[in-house]
């Protein structure tokens, strides 16, 4: 969308999603660039609204001020309204389809339709292939949004060819990284002292794909026998209300099965940033088979990328877009005797291993500076507009009559 009216600095910022200490993603990323924002703009009054998944409550930090219950559609209106009352002037929506209620997340509508602010959003997975539900649930997104940030080329590229959304109202904004510690003690502390360590971290589930992880390790264990696989991170919240333990019960009783469960360590917890930097220091190479080929933003190969580690992966779109142009290994999904060769390989090739490292982290730089400062100006709207999506101004499709 676009606005005639005059330009005003911002004084009051929210940003809408989940925030820690809720376990998940989306939770880590907004508590990061909120108190990332509040640090570098501190004339700017910084506020969260945070969304609560069904039947729980956080004990959350003072900046933020409302909670939505996800499936309560009231609760959008009246954070709406809260926003509008007090006189934010930008809205920065971190999208994610699970984690608002309704069909494909589209009970958000309601609370962007009350808004009558400028609105920011950054969508944290973009399909290529969506189902009807979620292509009406995000063009309704699109349509209120002012700008709409992505973290990838790819991401940009299908909001183009895909929803018709003109490239001068896109901004690529690489995922925010953490530069991993480089102290050579790592191993030592977390007794893998000789060890060749393959580690995998984030919140498990079971389209992460660990299981063919294991599989490979007979074969790397035959090259390598003094290899460690440390899988790091607590069961996703969400997987273990449905599913409790089921996933990660399947792993250990499989790596028992082929007598490799003495080379896996599960560390079953939800980490610190420290405490993954830590982990990336003692690691040689980082490893994400994960099975949904649309992946579009991968938080956790971001960090191994900007730690410059040797990386193996599954072509999801984020790896092959971070990945490419020999800047790490891609095999096919589902394939362990693919990640069994690459991994042995990078374990025997230590100059090969230090070449994807140095090419990962060159790439790591590159996304550290392609990071924009945060906007000072915005078009704004008079405040008692709100928008209804029966006659919003949608952004203009790249392929409208002029």
């Amino acid at each position: 969308m676009t606005s005639t009216t005059r330009p005003r600095s911002i004084q009051r910022l929210a940003f809408v999603g989940n925030h820690l200490p809720r376990r998940c993603g989306i939770a880590t990323f907004t508590s990061d660039l909120s108190s990332t924002v509040a640090r570098a703009a501190p004339d700017i009054e910084c506020m969260v609204v945070a969304m609560n998944d069904p039947g729980a409550s956080h004990d959350y930090p003072e900046n933020v001020r409302f909670e939505i219950a996800e499936g309560e559609v009231a609760g959008y209106r009246r954070a709406g309204q809260f926003l509008n009352a007090n006189y934010v002037d930008v809205v920065s929506l971190q999208h994610e389809y699970g984690i608002f209620g309704g069909k494909a997340g589209n009970h958000v509508g309601t609370l962007l339709r009350e808004l009558s602010m400028p609105i920011v959003t950054t969508l944290h997975t973009i399909l290529t292939a969506p189902s009807p539900e979620q292509r009406s649930s995000l063009e309704e997104v699109i349509a209120l949004s002012e700008r709409l940030v992505v973290m990838s080329d790819h991401g940009k590229q299908t909001l183009q060819d895909l929803h018709g959304v003109p490239a001068e109202v896109i901004d690529i904004i690489p995922h925010g990284i953490m530069f991993a510690s480089s102290r050579t003690s790592s191993k030592d502390r977390h007794g893998f002292a000789g060890k060749k360590v393959l580690l995998t971290f984030g919140l498990l589930s079971p389209d992460k794909g660990l299981e063919y992880v294991i599989d490979a390790l007979p074969k790397i264990l035959a090259r390598h026998p003094n290899t460690m696989f440390v899988v790091v991170g607590a069961t996703h919240p969400h997987v273990k209300e449905r599913h409790g333990e089921a996933y990660r019960l399947m792993l250990t009783s499989r790596a028992r099965r082929l007598g490799v469960d003495g080379h896996v360590s599960f560390h079953d917890r939800f980490v610190t940033d420290a405490e993954i930097a830590d982990f990336l220091a003692a690691t040689d190479v980082y490893v994400t088979p994960y099975l949904n080929p649309e992946q579009s933003t991968s938080g956790t190969l971001a960090r191994a990328v900007a730690a410059g580690k040797a990386v193996v992966s599954t072509p999801y779109w984020h790896a092959r877009e971070l990945l490419g142009n020999g800047r790490g290994s891609l095999i096919p999904v589902r394939d362990s005797e693919a990640l069994a060769e690459a991994v042995s390989d990078l374990f025997a090739n230590d100059a090969k291993r230090e070449a994807f490292g140095a090419l990962a982290a060159e790439q790591g730089r590159s996304m550290a500076g392609r990071r924009r400062a945060l906007p000072r100006r915005f078009r704004s709207r008079p405040r008692a507009e709100t928008r209804d999506a029966s006659r919003a101004t949608p952004i203009a499709r790249s392929d409208s009559p002029a």
